[in-house]
């Protein structure tokens, strides 16, 4: 499970999902991702590849926001030449393009992980199956582009009504519909 931006592995419905996963005997990684207030796609990708290895097809994602980017950009990585496929993965308020900055600070933060291209035809072959859990009312806009986007990777899309960025903010301590759609995947 990769946390999202300005936020630890300890927030929001992570340790829920977390807890509940392992009570069905899964073994869930949820890493401290580095610099959460300033992310820099290599240190994040090159910390989940550090966590994770080699995922093969029992390896399943969960991202939030731009732990969303982070697991993608992992999965484009060259890295896996031999890889058939993994599990699957959820992606949760997933973004390719963003806006409402608070500041041109945290534009600039967010400028390479908008515009370094992910190349969805190499995640879709090794990703056959996921889910996206998005809000039409996500506070930093794009929803029809990200959702399009993202139809492009995804086998499955959930629209939640007035969910904002599906945090604990906006009253997410648990996320129901993401352990339903990973039980789903994993019987697929």
């Amino acid at each position: 499970i990769v946390h999202q931006w300005m936020a630890g592995a300890d927030g929001d419905w992570r340790p829920w999902l977390k807890s509940e996963l392992e009570k069905l005997g899964h073994e869930v990684l949820v890493p401290e991702m580095p610099d959460i207030d300033t992310p820099i796609i290599e240190k994040w990708v090159g910390k989940l590849a550090e966590v994770v290895g080699v995922p093969d097809k029992d390896t399943y994602f969960v991202g939030h926001s731009i732990g969303c980017q982070t697991i993608l950009r992992y999965l484009d990585s060259h890295r896996f030449k031999t890889l058939e496929t993994i599990g699957g993965a959820v992606f949760v308020a997933g973004w390719f393009n963003l806006k409402n900055f608070e500041d041109e600070e945290t534009k600039e933060i967010a400028r390479p992980w908008i515009e370094t291209p992910i190349i969805r035809d190499r995640v879709k072959t090794v990703l056959p199956k996921s889910t996206l859990i998005i809000s039409e009312n996500d506070p930093y806009d794009c929803f029809e582009e990200n959702k399009a986007k993202f139809a492009q990777i995804m086998t499955k899309g959930i629209v939640m009504p007035n969910a904002g960025h599906i945090t604990a903010e906006d009253g997410f301590t648990k996320l129901p519909e993401a352990l339903s759609e990973l039980k789903s995947l994993m019987k697929k």
